[in-house]
């Protein structure tokens, strides 16, 4: 065959796929392979091989290319518990991504990088809206469901290529590049992969992301666990891409690797298959792919096997068929009439109805205040599309009745000794001028964490600090990655401000002040220039909303958050507070008129305590994108029933949370799993406006083993004299383990809409297997032999009927002392670290200093050993092994260890250890530091 053959085997669809891909890699040479390992693809005319692109944004609709269909934001699909709906828009999202293809195949490619399975641990994360769920399990179902949709696979041909993101372990922004997420063993397999692993196992997702932070101490773009698991869940080919300009980052910013062409070698090694670098420019990352091969860093076997993945996908989305099977959809399935439904539907089932007492639905009332900075707008998200309609609550409710509105925002004044700060040049400069009047004047937004946005009267565009130095107001607010429209005030002497930008960019935040300069608004980062303002109030919101709270019968509030302002990809929340002002102005709304709703549109929980326990009604979604205000009236006024339940906890403050880098959910007691306090709204909370009662919940067996499936009923019943809609939830609670359990555990959940007085008998199927959880001691998942308490209820908090189920499982027994123990398979920790045991794999235990300790439970000493051989690095210390306590228990062992010439220079060291017999807990103190342990190997036993 040659390359001229009229239908060489690879354009013959009638072939298996895998042979198509290889006739076309062996036709293909080294530098034309090396050319697909780019996000931009090199076409080999020669083959007909045109350019191919990776990474469409599709997270909840077709983002960065202009008017599309906004559904709502992730965590607000999350909140619909509604696999089926989400796999919907998952379809809506693939055919408005053809529809663009179809006009521009080199811009708009078919790799789409959604969704995100990240599970929602800390409420404080950046990224928080673009997560289901803080459960696993739920997690990965709506990441599969909604890969389901995008892939659209009818049987040879996808619509588009899926590609589920962050593996692995990311849920922090400050420093994303350089922090280590700390991975126990069962962290990362029942928490991490399990989010991970449906979409990918099912083959609905045919690709993945790395994330930019190190996996205990290791890049996660050098992580051993692509190949030792990601692609062992799956018998497809599973395609890896990069983060956005993490690559370089394994040689710069975490310094993990010499120079780039070692970095990029190893990365191929490990795993990834495209490089998302530079952008279009693809010449350097080629260049250093082609250094590593000079060196011998890789062979032309690892390119092929890169190459044959990203020619994988390419085939499995039909480029080298000779029809394309969705020519037929075109633009017009772009804000379709269906779409803009399904919008509407998504949104309505995602409002989460919080509290009420009472004053819901709404009774026709004549007259409503609807007020707050989100009342009349709708927020767009950095992964969002271009809005192409919006109704907001304002002019949604406005069709029902008499709305009086206001935005609830201050307006103010800055006063100069010598002029007030003016929007002169039609907003494109900020001066001092002796005018009080409108261009003198700015609208003042406060979205929590002390930052606030100004718009300008005179121009309705936003106050701007450019990076060039200039501050003007023409900007429509913020809009782009980097941020430069917020601003805080700061108090000082004689009761005056000064003004910071705050710039929340990739690398770090920096902080600029107003200075003045020929009389113009600059930007100095010398704060000793900053000028001194005195704040003037135009007009106080509270007073003008409060005036109009008095006038109407009922006040809706709507309140939340800026989806790219405190709290956004790059910049984590440091508390969970509502904004001051936002607060402040709920308050003052209650006080003048005590029937008032709050409504919050917002990416992530708030800890809003006061409005919980004043306000007669309080509901929540993610921002619900174009049809989000009609959404909202439906609910309000009853047309639909409340539908939404919490996809995550919601706490009282951030100070129940665990640090945030702590990843170790079970130590730390997180998420709604191991959290022992009392929440403000627990995970699965959400009201109807029916009410309903449960009976009967019947296990389908008392006695289950590995390999069989329960069948679990109960029957449900709406008692109310209105159609509702239930979502019945299933936990379960081991009783009894030789390790710390979960409280509860989300197994099963249906969404079930019953008429007035309905009754039905609800079915959960659950398999035993997947009550397994990582067992230390054998290296694996196993289902325990143990008692398994099933919970049905309306929330983690709202259990209403249990009954428990015997499990014959296995028994653990003690750890077998003749193979060396692993120290990272500890079964309790404290002031200890995870790290790599090499850069290419293994973990091991680190102690920074002084005072840290390891337990390894249950290990079988039998009649006694006489030696024991630590596998250690770094400086010298000397490791203390006790048993049963780690500062009382007995001393078994002093291992003195020495300095080696690196962290991955290991030392055996072995010493005379005695005095232990039969079964106990051992620990490892470490009475110094730095020092890494790999292992331990007991020997000589009597």
């Amino acid at each position: 065959m040659t390359d001229s053959d009229p239908r060489p085997p690879f354009r013959d669809p009638s072939l298996p796929r895998q042979e198509r891909v290889a006739d076309l890699l062996a036709r293909l040479t080294l530098d034309e392979k090396i050319g697909l390992l780019h996000q931009y693809h090199r076409p080999v005319e020669r083959l007909g091989m045109g350019p191919f692109k990776t990474g469409t944004e599709a997270l909840h609709g077709l983002a960065w290319l202009g008017e599309a269909t906004v559904f709502p934001q992730v965590v607000a699909l999350g909140a619909t518990w509604n696999p089926g709906l989400v796999e919907q828009v998952g379809a809506a999202v693939a055919d408005e991504v053809l529809a663009f293809h179809h006009d521009d195949p080199a811009k708009v490619g078919r790799n789409v990088w959604a969704p995100t399975v990240n599970p929602l641990r800390d409420p404080r994360w950046g990224r928080n809206e673009e997560g289901y769920s803080e459960d696993a399990w739920m997690t990965g179902l709506m990441g599969g469901a909604y890969a389901r949709g995008l892939k659209g696979d009818d049987g040879s041909v996808w619509k588009t290529a899926p590609t589920v993101k962050h593996f692995l372990a990311y849920g922090n922004e400050a420093d994303r590049c350089t922090t280590s997420s700390n991975m126990p063993p069962r962290v990362l397999h029942e928490y991490e992969f399990a989010a991970h692993r449906p979409a990918l196992a099912s083959g609905d997702a045919v690709a993945v992301m790395l994330s930019y932070n190190l996996v205990n101490g290791r890049p996660a773009h050098v992580t051993p666990l692509v190949g030792t698991e990601l692609r062992t869940w799956t018998a497809d080919e599973v395609f890896v891409v990069s983060d956005a300009y993490a690559p370089n980052n394994l040689a710069q910013l975490q310094g993990y690797f010499e120079d780039l062409p070692t970095a990029y070698a190893a990365a191929v090694k490990a795993g990834l298959d495209s490089f998302t670098q530079d952008d279009d420019r693809a010449e350097g990352v080629l260049a250093h792919l082609v250094t590593a091969l000079d060196r011998g860093l890789l062979d032309e076997a690892d390119i092929d096997t890169a190459a044959r993945r990203n020619l994988h996908v390419r085939f499995g989305l039909g480029e080298f068929d000779p029809e394309d099977p969705y020519a037929r959809i075109g633009r017009e399935s772009v804000n379709s009439p269906e779409h803009r439904a399904l919008a509407r539907e998504a949104a309505t089932q995602s409002i989460t109805l919080l509290k009420n007492d009472g004053i819901l639905p709404l009774r026709a009332p004549k007259k409503i205040a609807v007020i707050g900075p989100l009342a009349d707008v709708q927020m767009q998200d950095w992964y969002s599309g271009t809005l192409p309609y919006a109704v907001t609550a304002r002019q949604a409710l406005a069709e029902r009745a008499e709305v009086l509105y206001c935005e609830g925002v201050d307006r103010i004044r800055l006063r100069h000794k010598t002029g007030y700060v003016t929007a002169v040049e039609d907003g494109a400069a900020l001066a001092l001028t002796d005018t009080t009047g409108a261009a003198a004047q700015y609208d003042l937004f406060d979205w929590g964490g002390w930052s606030y946005t100004a718009r300008s009267v005179a121009t309705g565009r936003y106050v701007d600090g450019r990076l060039d130095g200039t501050v003007g107001a023409d900007s429509p607010g913020p809009h782009e990655f980097d941020v430069h429209e917020t601003f805080k005030i700061v108090e000082v002497e004689g009761g005056k401000v000064a003004v910071r930008q705050i710039h929340k960019g990739e690398d770090a935040e920096t902080g600029k002040w107003f200075a003045i300069e020929d009389g113009r608004i600059v930007l100095t980062g010398d704060q000793t220039r900053a000028a001194e303002f005195d704040f003037e109030f135009v007009v106080k919101a509270r007073t003008v909303a409060a005036d109009l709270a008095r006038e109407a019968d009922v006040v809706v509030a709507v309140l939340g958050d800026h989806p790219l302002v405190n709290g956004r990809e790059t910049e984590d929340r440091r508390d969970l507070r509502l904004p001051d002002a936002q607060e402040w102005l709920l308050r003052d709304l209650v006080a003048a008129n005590p029937n008032t709703i709050l409504v919050m549109s917002s990416s992530y929980p708030y800890a809003a305590n006061w409005a919980a326990a004043h306000v007669p009604a309080v509901a929540w979604s993610g921002h619900g994108g174009q049809e989000w205000g009609s959404a909202l009236a439906d609910v309000l006024y009853g047309d639909r029933d409340a539908e939404g339940r919490l996809p995550q906890t919601w706490y009282t403050d951030a100070a129940e949370l665990p640090a945030m880098l702590d990843y170790d959910i079970v130590a730390s007691d997180a998420t709604y799993l191991y959290y022992l306090g009392q929440p403000l709204y627990p995970f699965g909370h959400g009201l109807s406006y029916a009410d309903f009662k449960y009976a009967n919940l019947k296990p389908g067996k008392d006695h289950a083993g590995p390999g069989d499936v329960l069948e679990v009923t109960v029957d449900v019943t709406n008692t109310s004299e209105r159609d509702g809609v239930e979502t019945v939830q299933l936990y379960s609670h081991q009783c009894g383990s030789r390790v710390k359990q979960p409280l509860r555990q989300l197994r099963a959940f249906q969404k079930v809409r019953l008429a007035a007085g309905e009754t039905r008998t609800v079915r959960f199927d659950v398999a035993v297997d997947d009550l397994a959880h990582w067992d230390n001691t054998t290296g694996r998942m196993i289902v325990e032999k143990s008692r398994q308490r099933l919970m049905v209820g309306r929330s983690a908090a709202n259990i209403v009927l249990s009954a428990s189920v015997r499990v014959d499982g296995t028994t653990v027994g003690p750890r077998d002392l003749s193979q060396p123990l692993a120290a990272a398979s500890n079964d309790a920790y404290a002031g200890v670290l995870w790290r790599d045991e090499t850069r290419a794999s293994g973990d091991v235990i680190a102690a920074e200093e002084a005072g840290g300790w390891i337990m390894l439970g249950d290990c079988d000493f039998g009649s006694g050993f006489t030696s024991v051989t630590a596998r250690v690095s770094g400086h010298a210390s000397q490791l203390q092994l006790r048993v049963d306590d780690p500062l009382d228990g007995d001393v078994l062992a002093k291992i003195d260890t020495p300095m080696t010439a690196g962290v991955y220079d290991y030392a055996d060291v072995t010493v005379d250890f005695g005095g232990a017999e039969g079964v106990k807990d051992l620990y490892v103190t470490f009475e110094s530091g730095p020092v890494r342990l790999a292992s331990l190997t007991f020997g000589g036993e009597s």
